[in-house]
């Protein structure tokens, strides 16, 4: 994939992520001021280098704060979201609650095998066409939690039920979004 085509597939794979995953009520009310905002912390967020299928980064926007949340594997990461949204014009303040995931050789074996066990599979391989697939495997002590966003409840009980059959899971927490409805909808 050429390196165009691939940040293509980078950018609206984050978008759909970080809209998807963003609680309500944080895309800020109708001022074009916060609105233009919440748009250049998520541009920000779009680019930053090393974000993968086993990361999730999310913000909120309170005034002239803007706050991170997220599970990352890397260290270098979580500090690059930070810097990523620190200087922009009307940020005051950042709040960095990215949760930086333990080192875990058996941890990584399960995003592996959990990885394979998604996107290898024919109906849900589609989602692994993008630079960073749209749905995000977190791992930390055999706990999985899937975050990002699918077509349908189908997709959504399918990426669960693949995941949930790798041995060693402890547990499967579901967090994927269905695009098109609501939470209360789901």
């Amino acid at each position: 994939m050429n390196g165009r085509l691939g940040a293509a597939f980078l950018a609206v794979s984050l978008a759909v992520t970080l809209q998807a995953q963003a609680p309500s009520g944080t895309k800020p009310d109708s001022s074009e001021e916060k609105s233009s905002l919440w748009h250049e912390v998520h541009r920000q967020l779009l680019v930053l280098p090393f974000y993968s299928v086993f990361d999730h980064i999310a913000f909120t926007l309170k005034g002239e704060e803007v706050i991170l949340t997220g599970q990352v594997v890397r260290p270098t990461l979580r500090a690059d979201a930070e810097v990523a949204v620190k200087n922009l014009e009307g940020v005051a303040q950042v709040v960095n609650r990215i949760e930086l995931l333990p080192a875990s050789p058996a941890d990584d074996e399960l995003r592996s095998a959990i990885y394979r066990a998604i996107y290898e599979n024919a109906p849900l391989a589609r989602y692994a066409v993008q630079s960073v697939p749209a749905i995000h495997i977190i791992v930390k002590n055999a706990d999985v939690t899937l975050e990002g966003a699918v077509d349908s409840p189908e997709d959504k009980n399918l990426a669960s039920t693949r995941a949930g059959g790798v041995t060693n899971v402890l547990s499967i927490k579901n967090n994927l979004i269905v695009q098109g409805q609501t939470s209360a909808g789901q």
